[in-house]
């Protein structure tokens, strides 16, 4: 306990006369290529994350290549993470009819292990403070943010950057509406060692859910599903319910039956929301799926965060230098209007494709459109996809 006391008062002490131009809540990736792209610009940034890196995160791990022009900018050297390269798509529905496509502008796979990490490194590298902590409750007067921690830190800060993910106890106390609400959603994820297409990313469908297939790097494959918890709760554990659901398609079943989990045991995330979240609250710029979450389905969640993040950080690296001078009102409003324009239709889309896909009878109407019309999947895809992310 003494330790634990002395531990805090050093903590405070530290970094009680702290303030920097910019803090950002959270080290995914929406928030750890905020922290690079700032940090190149000689803006001052301070980083607080909750859990401490390398770290495996309930996640798709795949990412659509219209990022490269951006972490070219940014000197992210993908060849230290050793991405997997993916250029198909397959999807299965129920019924064990199949889709096949190319990926317009193809992909990689990584897993948030390894990359993650791998960012956080080379953020540290660049003079950003980091800061393993919790942050419990940010206070926005007089022009400043007060930032307070789980060990009871207070930091401030001009701007504040909202990174921290799908769901956290800080989207209570800033009382954002969809936090408030129950999500039907469970997440689950786990590694496999399997012999699978390292070129392709797979879609599988099952009643309630669906599950993605796709490699990372050391030729491991990332299985990730999503199904209503409504359709779980009444089965025992994670097993039995893959053996009486998922294994009632064909291809899960031949996947989930030859191939070896990685992990001690899966890792599951509840009460996943995809509704509708703002941009920017109570004056924190949101980014990644902070700001907006898009179903796994869409195979893009990676790239939008990584987007989002460069969206944002150009206008503050404007502002800061001078080429700009927009006041926080004016910041505020112009992020809004670019998040809105880059994202909303792909948002829409996987909403509209996840009622679709979660429908025995419209996957098979799908399947069937597919087969009178190829050209259809990607341009489908193509529409949950952006352009290569132009860097000035």
């Amino acid at each position: 306990m003494i330790g634990i006391f002395l531990y805090s008062i050093f903590m405070y002490l530290h970094y009680m006369n702290i303030h920097s131009h910019i803090l950002i809540i959270g080290g995914g990736l929406a928030g750890l290529t905020s922290a690079i792209h700032l940090a190149k610009k000689g803006v001052s940034v301070v980083l607080i994350e909750k859990d401490s890196y390398p770290k495996h995160k309930v996640c798709g791990e795949y990412i659509s290549n219209e990022v490269l022009p951006y972490f070219d900018f940014l000197d992210i050297d993908l060849s230290v993470v050793q991405p997997t390269k993916i250029s198909k798509f397959f999807m299965s529905t129920q019924r064990g009819k199949t889709i096949h496509s190319t990926l317009p502008l193809g992909g990689f796979g990584v897993s948030r292990y390894t990359l993650d990490h791998y960012l956080w490194q080379k953020a540290k590298s660049l003079g950003v403070q980091l800061i393993n902590d919790q942050v419990i409750d940010v206070d926005f007067k007089n022009d400043i943010f007060h930032i307070k921690t789980n060990a009871n830190i207070i930091l401030t800060s001009t701007y504040v950057i909202g990174a921290y993910g799908k769901r956290s106890i800080l989207d209570k106390t800033l009382k954002r509406a969809f936090a408030v609400k129950k999500s039907p959603w469970l997440a689950v994820k786990a590694h496999y060692k399997a012999n699978f297409n390292e070129d392709t990313v797979a879609l599988h469908n099952f009643k309630g859910g669906y599950c993605g297939l796709s490699k990372v790097e050391n030729n491991i494959v990332n299985a990730c599903y999503l199904v209503k918890y409504a359709n779980f709760k009444r089965y025992k554990n994670l097993d039995v319910f893959q053996k009486d659901v998922l294994y009632d398609n064909i291809y899960l079943n031949d996947f989930f039956e030859n191939a070896q989990l990685l992990y001690d045991k899966p890792l599951t995330i509840a009460q996943v929301s995809f509704n509708k979240k703002k941009p920017v609250e109570d004056h924190i710029f949101m980014v990644g799926d902070s700001a907006g979450l898009i179903h796994p389905l869409c195979g893009n969640g990676m790239a939008m965060a990584i987007q989002s993040s460069k969206m944002l950080c150009t206008l503050l690296v404007n502002n800061h230098k001078g080429i700009a001078t927009l006041s926080r009102a004016e910041i505020e409003k112009q992020y809004n209007k670019q998040w809105s324009i880059a994202f909303s239709k792909r948002l829409y889309t996987g909403r509209i494709l996840q009622k679709v896909l979660l429908n025995a009878n419209l996957q098979h109407l799908s399947y069937k459109i597919s087969n009178i019309v190829p050209s259809i999947v990607p341009k489908i895809i193509k529409h949950t996809h952006g352009e290569p992310i132009t860097v000035c």
